[in-house]
């Protein structure tokens, strides 16, 4: 099973506010996820990005991999750091 931390779309009708999850590449973008790592609240001035360091470097040790905007977000909180080959390290080790 292919897992992807991905971002699942929440609120109402231009009132997005998302999920930061882990989820199978095959499940729709809303649909079935297997853990909820963080949330995203976009609408705020600044942005609210809450996002548990722990579960994200645990999925990522498992082979899960961000999409691109969940990488920017991850790295913007410094959970992870950018390496040379444009891959996410840890920030703890």
């Amino acid at each position: 099973m292919s897992v992807k931390l991905r971002l699942a779309r929440h609120g109402s009708k231009k009132n997005p506010f998302y999920r930061v999850v882990a989820a199978d590449t095959r499940s729709r973008r809303d649909g079935r996820f297997l853990e909820v790592v963080g949330t995203y609240d976009p609408q705020r001035n600044p942005t609210h990005v809450q996002l548990d360091g722990e579960k994200i470097r645990s999925w990522i040790a498992k082979g899960a991999q961000p999409t691109d905007k969940v990488r920017a977000l991850i790295r913007k909180a410094g959970v992870l750091r950018p390496s040379a080959d444009g891959a996410v390290e840890s920030a703890q080790g």
